[in-house]
């Protein structure tokens, strides 16, 4: 069995790192040469999944191609795919499980029906799946000594998704995707998450701002487990998490209204902000250090799955 021959296959993974992960690539260059690489093929990867799911000539094409890539994955062995062999490669040489790659795929392949978050806790299994499990992948990547760092890693992955979906709120209605709870809106339609009538506006403001408050306490989370990483890395996913978080700024400082502009940093703006991310990481012993406790709490909703805080079950 084969997985399906991606189009970027010819492809550098810094490359499509520089074209597709602009935050990260800006970050990644404070990494040691073998991390920097392992970082960019772990994101080539990531980024070939989602793109299966994004941009599929037909949904039911797009389901098939990543089942028969989950269970390439599942049973190891070469697929024919130069960027699914490189993972599997990736894997072997960091020791990485390979069903993280697979519950990956599974949250993805999750995107490819019509998209309908209940609630609080749909979401943050949700961001779990496509996001959490990233920043698992990434301790085996940068060699992250203690499975202690596993719990703040996945909340990393969770913050920088809550992120994304609080960024793309009406690019994801386009294509039928509602990751807003509906706990929290009027989730009767998608078509006023696209460009909100002003009776909806105030209610729109009110869920963007409590997304992002969720994504706050997560990215709180991460910075408190940050010195389980080694050092260089430490700065990188410190300086990574403070540009994600800068994007929720923006987000705010236009009172939440994600309809008016795609919030992003400019190059001058991710180096103003690079500079001051160093001053804090030099000045803020808690990043520095060892043995920070989780807050079980944060992984209630995420029972059962792996490298989450196992006293969230008790």
């Amino acid at each position: 069995m084969s997985a399906p021959v991606s189009a970027a296959a010819g492809e550098s993974p810094e490359a499509v790192l520089r074209r597709h992960g602009k935050t990260f690539h800006f970050a990644q260059h404070f990494l040691g040469k073998r991390h920097a690489n392992r970082a960019a093929r772990l994101y080539r990867f990531c980024r070939y999944v989602d793109d299966l799911a994004d941009e599929p000539p037909n949904r039911s094409r797009a389901d098939k191609e990543l089942s028969v890539l989950s269970v390439v994955l599942d049973r190891g062995g070469i697929t024919g795919d130069p960027i699914a062999d490189d993972f599997i490669g990736l894997c072997q040489e960091t020791r990485m499980d390979r069903q993280l790659g697979v519950l990956l795929i599974a949250g993805v392949r999750s995107d490819l029906g019509d998209v309908a978050i209940a609630d609080e806790h749909g979401l943050l299994r949700y961001a779990y799946h496509v996001a959490g499990v990233v920043g698992l992948m990434m301790c085996k990547v940068l060699d992250v000594e203690t499975d202690q760092a596993h719990p703040f890693a996945i909340d990393l992955g969770i913050a920088m998704q809550l992120t994304n979906i609080a960024r793309d709120i009406s690019e994801d209605a386009k294509m039928g995707r509602r990751y807003l709870p509906a706990s929290w809106i009027d989730a009767s339609s998608l078509d006023y998450l696209v460009e909100p009538e002003p009776s909806t506006q105030d209610d729109l403001r009110a869920a963007n701002k409590r997304l992002l408050s969720v994504a706050e306490t997560y990215y709180d989370s991460a910075a408190s487990g940050m010195a389980y990483l080694p050092l260089r890395a430490r700065f990188t996913i410190y300086l990574a998490s403070t540009l994600y978080r800068r994007i929720g700024s923006a987000l705010a400082a236009r009172d939440y209204a994600y309809w008016l502009e795609r919030a992003s940093l400019s190059t001058p703006e991710k180096v103003q902000h690079g500079f001051g991310a160093a001053l804090r990481f030099l000045s803020t012993p808690q990043l520095h250090r060892a043995g920070a406790s989780h807050r079980a709490a944060l992984h209630e909703a995420l029972i059962g799955l792996p490298g989450v805080n196992a006293l969230s079950g008790g």
